[in-house]
């Protein structure tokens, strides 16, 4: 079976987790290897401050908890996303309002953003789906006007530029996973990224069972978010690969491009000229064109030994949130990407030889159809 991902883990980063074993850094509290993650992450992404967590999941959470948000409180969110991306406020007591995406990036739409904004709205979490960024000029200056924290949900787009600056350097703080299945990975953990220095200092402190002095007298409410120092070794040594490891994303999703051109029904997300699309994931839209189901071509493709992926089901579905007493706002373009979205096998060095023969077989899985018919 071909994989839909294959993470990459070569001797360097062996080295740098036994490097960081044989130092004793087993727990998140102590030693080199995390300070020095956090402090070449937040200098990648051009930002002052990173704090390195367990998971992306928990990174929203603390991102959400700093921030004060809680009870009562709206926070806007891309429609569609990982589940991850909506518990974070659901796990704060707030409320959940999904935003539509938009028909080319699939990003959440910026049009339909401002009708969604009531007096209770405290923050916006942009997602960059699959690794294309948001246009966060355009929804920094909609932010500024109403006074939202933006929390951007980068955890697909390390390395994601708009108009050249690196995601996760504009919002009031960003969340990036470092899952098996990332741009770059320690396994499980995650990063918290900001320009403030107050809120990083919250995030270091809340991640860390909020101890203050005395040690085991605790003022506010913490977690236990840490990452662990060799999960930090690892990030480090994929950190120095970052960039090749884009290249080859964006080497791999060009060769589908290339194949699957002018495939009637198949539709790839459009790159804005003002972005730098890291390509997390190889991701299709399967039209009524292409002449079977989304569901029927994961299906033929599973016969022929080629593994898939759906798109994420919309948060306005979700029945585990907490939305909106009137309901959750109408999502028609998020509803149609989880029907008819499709992750392709993604893995970096993907040959060129493979990818030629699974757009055969999604090529012929489409004619065989159209044939039929006629």
């Amino acid at each position: 079976m071909i994989p839909v991902f294959e993470p990459k883990i070569g001797a360097e980063e062996i080295s740098r987790v036994v490097e960081a074993l044989e130092r004793g850094e087993i727990s998140g509290s102590f030693g080199e290897a995390i300070p020095d993650f956090e402090s070449q992450f937040a200098e990648y992404c051009d930002c002052r401050h990173a704090v390195a967590v367990s998971s992306g999941t928990t990174a929203l959470h603390l991102a959400v908890a700093a921030a004060e948000i809680g009870d009562g409180d709206e926070v806007l969110v891309s429609a569609s996303t990982n589940i991850a991306t909506a518990l974070a406020v659901h796990h704060q007591g707030a409320v959940t309002v999904p935003v539509d995406s938009e028909e080319q990036t699939w990003n959440l739409d910026l049009e339909k953003l401002e009708s969604l904004i009531t007096p209770r709205t405290r923050a916006i979490i942009p997602v960059h789906l699959f690794g294309h960024p948001v246009d966060m000029d355009r929804l920094r200056v909609i932010a500024d006007r109403h006074d939202l924290l933006i929390i951007e949900d980068a955890a697909e787009a390390h390395g994601a530029t708009c108009r050249g600056r690196k995601v996760g350097s504009f919002g009031d703080m960003a969340c990036f996973s470092f899952y098996a299945n990332k741009v770059i990975t320690t396994g499980e953990g995650g990063m918290v990224t900001t320009n403030d220095d107050a809120l990083a200092a919250r995030l270091r402190l809340l991640r860390n069972l909020a101890f203050t002095k005395p040690r085991f007298r605790h003022e506010l409410a913490g977690f236990n978010f840490r990452m662990t120092g060799y999960q930090a070794g690892m990030g480090l040594a994929q950190l120095d690969k970052i960039e090749n490891i884009i290249a080859q994303k964006r080497q791999v999703a060009a060769t589908y491009r290339e194949f699957l051109s002018g495939t009637a029904g198949i539709q790839f997300p459009a790159e804005a000229a003002w972005a730098r699309n890291v390509y997390w994931m190889v991701c299709v839209v399967v039209g009524t064109e292409f002449g079977i189901s989304r569901d029927h071509l994961a299906d033929t493709l599973r016969n022929d030994g080629i593994d898939t992926r759906t798109f994420f089901c919309p948060m306005n579905q979700q029945p585990c949130l907490r939305l909106p007493e009137s309901g959750p706002p109408s999502c028609p373009v998020a509803d149609r990407l989880w029907e008819s979205g499709l992750y392709l096998p993604s893995t970096n060095d993907l040959p060129t030889e493979t990818i030629a023969w699974i757009c055969e077989r999604v090529q012929a899985a489409g004619q065989q159809q159209r044939r039929a018919a006629a």
